[in-house]
């Protein structure tokens, strides 16, 4: 279920949207049934529905298949919705709701399995908590057996001492369900619809209703502020960091102050200093060095690598024993290949830097392909720009770039070539030759101790 606006989020986004861990609220709760090996998963949008479903989509492909609720009026309004898409199969429908990212497979597997071992035509996953204003209420008779759910706003005196609560997670018989679907009336005071009162509609109606009490409440909160939302950030941030330490053998400074997304992978000796912030799908490799203030962000590194102070590395890719920093700029599929370093103040993007090769200061290189033991010089920049359309800049190996270098793309510079300080290039440069001037010109040819080569 994932139609709703969310109003106490105090958003124009829909809840479902709001990023944990750098996924969108939904996303998680999709990547806990996907390993149950669903037949689909039926996600139920209303407010921002194109997002909605492409965000699933992204995360499930063709597994999703999307139902419009077109007005939100309760969960048993939203399951109704999917009545034309379930309801005529003989199948176990397991209700999720998309702001309950916690939840985990294991869990979702064991409350399946008590489903199918008692035979029941409904099973509500519960749990209890020490403080459970503003949750419905599991309501057992003098047997222990289940008799209600009662929410909060409509539960007497008494029901709101109850603890066990309702986690709003249910497996289902669908033709069952959807008979007691049919049945539901808005008699609550906000007129709305609650799936809630389908499993007393079918304990009267003879069903078997069971009730898995799990042990775990954090798996079953739901987030409905944006200080909640910081607080299962907070929560998933702090397992991530522990696991890293205790399983992987990474080192954190200070453990308090880095964010870590939950689909890293870091390497044994890792060192994390404080306020670094690792995003997305990164592979960091052994015995890397990431110093404070560093962003990394959907990429790859090797072994052994050193990311200095308050560098940024975004959707790129670092060879082992390479160097980037301190306030350095790696973007667009930037690579590094083994033993590169990149200095202050260089941006690289899209482009391909190789073996050895070292740009140490205030440079700019984008769509450029640099080859091995090359030296870029001090504030060299790739004018790959014309105003219409980006260039390629190709700089072979054993070159040396003069500082303040300006290379008008398109536009090689051979192999073991060097230009003078100040240079514009908006020629080819020769292999062996050394070229200055504004525009520049070939002076000379090098032999090998000059040019390197």
């Amino acid at each position: 279920m994932a139609a709703g606006l969310g109003t106490r989020m105090k958003s124009k986004r829909a809840k479902v949207l709001h990023e944990l861990g750098g996924l969108p609220l939904i996303a998680h709760v999709l990547r806990a049934a996907k390993p149950l090996n669903p037949r689909g998963i039926f996600v139920i949008v209303g407010h921002q529905a194109n997002e909605v479903e492409q965000a699933s989509l992204n995360e499930v492909g063709d597994l999703a298949h999307f139902v419009m609720q077109k007005e939100q009026r309760g969960t048993g309004d939203a399951v109704a919705s999917a009545r034309d898409a379930l309801a005529a199969s003989d199948s176990l429908v397991v209700i999720l709701s998309g702001d309950v990212p916690m939840i985990r497979s294991s869990t979702l597997e064991t409350l399946i399995e008590q489903h199918r071992n008692e035979r029941a035509d409904c099973t509500i996953l519960s749990v209890r908590l020490n403080n459970p204003a503003a949750y419905g209420r599991i309501v057992r008779n003098e047997s222990g057996e289940f008799q209600k759910i009662v929410e909060q706003r409509d539960a007497s005196e008494d029901e709101r001492q109850i603890r066990e609560i309702n986690s709003g997670i249910y497996c289902f018989d669908s033709k069952k369900l959807f008979d007691a679907v049919g049945q539901l009336k808005p008699v609550n005071d906000q007129s709305e619809y609650y799936l809630t009162d389908v499993a007393e509609i079918m304990l009267r109606a003879g069903s078997k209703v069971s009730v898995y009490l799990h042990n775990d409440p954090r798996e079953v909160f739901g987030v409905n502020t944006r200080a909640e939302l910081a607080e299962f950030e907070n929560l998933l941030r702090r397992n991530t960091i522990r696991r890293l330490m205790t399983e992987a053998g990474v080192t954190f400074i200070d453990p308090s102050h880095a964010y870590v997304s939950a689909d890293a992978q870091i390497g044994p000796d890792t060192v994390i200093y404080p306020d670094v912030s690792i995003e997305g799908a990164c592979v960091i490799g052994e015995g890397c060095v990431i110093r404070a203030g560093a962003r990394i962000t959907n990429s790859r590194l090797g072994n052994n690598v050193i990311v200095k102070d308050h560098s940024i590395v975004i959707d790129s890719e670092i060879g082992t024993n390479c160097s980037v920093g301190p306030f350095a700029h790696l973007r667009m599929n930037a690579r590094l290949d083994e033993g590169a370093v990149v200095g202050n103040f260089v941006e690289v993007k899209k482009s391909r830097i190789g073996r050895k090769t070292k740009a140490m200061h205030l440079t700019y290189l984008g769509d450029a392909t640099i080859g091995e033991r090359t030296n870029i010089g001090a504030g060299t920049i790739t004018c790959n720009y014309d105003g219409k359309n980006k260039h390629e800049t190709l700089i072979d190996d054993d070159v040396k770039i003069g500082s303040d270098t300006m290379l008008v793309a398109p536009v090689r510079v051979g192999k073991g070539a060097m230009t003078g300080a100040g240079s514009v290039v908006t020629k080819d440069v020769p292999e062996n030759s050394l070229v200055a001037g504004v525009p520049a010109r070939i002076l000379k040819k090098l032999n090998k101790s000059e040019s390197g080569s």
